[in-house]
Formats: structure tokens, C-alpha cells, sequence
């Protein structure tokens, strides 16, 4: 039996994709919508501009925040309440740090950036050839 899921989530439809499937498939689990804002990097970019900020904590919750809304609105669309976790590091690795407690990741196959998949690799398929429990991408 799932009681416990972890859904890692950006903006891109496939998270969308796999918070939608999650709450479908497992209707009585607790579901954990977790956002990862990345670690600052050498790459000038979106993780650049958390390390310049003066409160990181405030920088990632804000980065989140549109995120946790977007799954608020499709749990509210399947009359369930969800958890949100937000956490910052390698996406990949944070994923699979949070995996502990819980029998599930359900992820999107891809994140909506060609230059965030191409520079940063593949989270799906890392947290899939990597993670402590089963993982369900979805595409």
C-alpha cells in the first residue's frame, strides 16, 4: 500500500502532469509536493540570483511560491489537501535526500527548459537510477 508520496515539482507541465497522476492513482496517500530551487552554480542564471540575495530563505520561499499555488489549485480540483516541502540544492540530489518516509516519487519526465535538461542533466533519470524507493515518471 502507498500511504506516502513525494512529488517533486516546478513549473512545467510535466510536474503538473505528476501531481494530476499521483492524486488519481493514490487518492487516500499523503501527498508532499517538494520544490527545489537550485544550488548556486558557476552558470550566471535563475540559481545565480539566490546566491546574490541578502535573505536566501525568503529568495527560495518566493521562487516557490507560484509552484505550491499551481498544486494547490489541482489539489483543490480532486478535493484533497497536500503538503508542501521547498528546499535548496542539485535538484537530483535533494529529491532523492527527501525520498526517506516516503514509499513514492511520482515525477515529471522533464522539466520545461531544453537549456535546463541539456546543462543540468536529466532529474528524472537520475532520481530513477538512484532513489532509495520506487519512483513513476510520468509523461
Amino acid at each position: 500500500m502507498v500511504a506516502r508520496v513525494l512529488v517533486p515539482m516546478d513549473d512545467s507541465a510535466m510536474a503538473a502532469a505528476a501531481l494530476e497522476f499521483a492524486l488519481e492513482t493514490f487518492p487516500a496517500a499523503e501527498v508532499t509536493v517538494l520544490h527545489v530551487a537550485g544550488a548556486p552554480t558557476s552558470f550566471m542564471g535563475g540559481a545565480m540570483s539566490l546566491a546574490m540575495s541578502d535573505d536566501i530563505d525568503s529568495a527560495v520561499a518566493e521562487r516557490a511560491e507560484p509552484v505550491f499555488d499551481r498544486a494547490q489549485e489541482i489539489a483543490d480540483d480532486h478535493g484533497v489537501e497536500i503538503v508542501t516541502d521547498v528546499a535548496l540544492g542539485s535538484p537530483a540530489k535533494t529529491i532523492i535526500d527527501h525520498a526517506e518516509g516516503f514509499d513514492l516519487i511520482v515525477i515529471g519526465s522533464h522539466s520545461s527548459s531544453l537549456a535546463s535538461r541539456l546543462l543540468l542533466g536529466n532529474v528524472a533519470e537520475t532520481v530513477t537510477q538512484n532513489a532509495p524507493i520506487p519512483v513513476t515518471v510520468v509523461r
